[in-house]
């Protein structure tokens, strides 16, 4: 009977976990500045990838915003604002090389595409500009925010 009522408790419990939604919060430690931190998975669960296009400007020199999170398979808009040639480019995403790309250099108004459908670490660079850096966080799923400058999240 014992063993009967704690299975009954653990399915109630496990029901009601499952049913359950709400915030997550907390903060990050050990670094200084803005972070990004994501749900990394969710067993069962896939995502269709956001029909918005996200843009990340090259702007005053820089990248604008500097550390950009999106979902994975988010298309980016890659702008250039500036009076001057830029381009964009990564040597890896998430640490994988061959997942690299160059998008080319091109002139102010216009802009370039690419969608994203590994998740990592994205560096971003600028041939024309070697100071310029930024980063692309792709998250394998909506469940992502960007910390405050201390650390702290709520997603």
């Amino acid at each position: 009977m014992k063993c009967r009522v704690f299975m009954l408790v653990v399915t109630i419990v496990g029901l009601c976990m499952s049913a359950w939604a709400g915030d997550i919060e907390g903060k990050v430690s050990g670094m200084k500045g803005k972070s990004v931190v994501y749900v990394d998975a969710i067993q069962g669960k896939t995502f269709p990838a956001p029909k918005e296009h996200p843009v990340m400007d090259q702007k005053g020199l820089l990248f604008e915003p500097h550390i950009l999170a999106v979902q994975q398979g988010t298309t980016v808009d890659f702008l250039n604002s500036d009076n001057v040639q830029h381009n964009v480019f990564w040597t890896s995403v998430g640490g994988d090389k061959k997942a690299g790309h160059n998008l080319g250099t091109w002139p102010k108004g216009e802009k370039r595409s690419f969608t994203f459908d590994k998740s990592g670490v994205v560096p971003m660079l600028c041939n024309v500009h070697p100071e310029m850096s930024g980063y692309l966080i792709v998250s394998p799923t909506p469940y992502f925010a960007e910390t405050d400058e201390g650390g702290n999240y709520k997603i």
